[in-house]
């Protein structure tokens, strides 16, 4: 079934799945994160244990997100959708652009994600929500990623999320903080294929992301990816500060700052990045 049928027929069955049960009625303001990069729920760019909705145990939810990362000489758009059922299995769909501003011409990847949730509650439970992930990724364009010598252009990483918030921990703010491991192949998120020659096996890379919630509707925070380098490309770990806004459990707006490092070769790629999620 082609990519575009797969994201549309989620969308249909999650909002079929919840016109009968509301979902922003399950959960605290927040606890819902954002949609990543990937698709996965999480933060900007670190998928976290926390599924995508504010569904609860009999509750069906839906996600869409719009992102965008301006860098100096790239550009990444992001399409992503998911639906996080009775607030244990999250399956979400997301489709990546990236466009060489300074070379011309675009790359595209599709994702196929899905998430479990093995432990826990993040706000509730004494020790941290935990969930293993899996995202499949499908290169669209496959002539750059065979040039720079990737061995693969479709790849599948694997991860284990564990995300805890604390109520009240800071000054009397909320906290949050994220770890994930993952397995993966990828070359810059897989936009270059996977893997590289004489280089194609699993790495486990760890991600982090912390934050302060300083009120219902605001919360800052930090974000750092750890990347391979199979390629030989000098490829950078990635690190973002964000700002969130949560005017109310249907939406929330995302702006930081991210410090991307080497893509591909040409250095210093810094810029901003943008999202806004919506929720049912």
């Amino acid at each position: 079934m082609p990519y575009k049928h797969l994201f549309l027929s989620l969308a249909l069955f999650a909002t079929l799945g919840s016109t009968t049960i509301h979902a922003n009625d399950g959960k605290l303001l927040a606890t819902a994160g954002l949609s990543q990069i990937e698709g996965a729920g999480g933060g900007g760019i670190v998928p976290w244990a926390t599924l995508s909705g504010y569904d609860s145990q009999d509750q069906i939810s839906v996600s869409a997100a719009l992102s965008q990362v301006d860098l100096e000489d790239y550009r990444l758009n992001v399409q992503a959708v998911s639906a996080s059922f009775y607030d244990k299995l999250e399956l979400s769909l997301g489709h990546q652009r990236l466009d060489l501003k300074t070379l011309g011409g675009d790359i595209k990847m599709n994702i196929v994600g899905a998430k479990y949730k093995l432990y826990g509650d993040a706000v509730y439970s004494e020790l941290p929500q935990i969930s293993l992930g899996v995202q499949h990724k499908m290169l669209e364009d496959k002539a750059i990623a065979n040039a720079l010598g990737a061995k693969d252009t479709s790849g599948t990483d694997i991860y284990l999320a564990a995300t805890k918030i604390h109520l009240g921990a800071i000054a009397g703010y909320n906290a949050v903080w994220n770890v994930t491991a993952r397995a993966t192949k990828a070359n810059e998120l897989g936009l270059l294929g996977f893997g590289g020659q004489g280089n194609d096996s699993y790495k486990v890379m760890l991600e982090a992301s912390a934050g302060i919630l300083f009120s219902r509707h605001l919360a800052v925070g930090v974000e750092y990816r750890q990347k391979p380098d199979n390629l030989g490309l000098k490829e950078d770990d990635w690190i973002d500060f964000f700002v969130t806004y949560i005017p109310s459990k249907s939406v929330s707006i995302t702006a930081a700052y991210t410090k991307l490092g080497t893509i591909a070769g040409a250095p210093d790629q810094n810029g901003l990045y943008f999202s806004i999620n919506g929720h049912l």
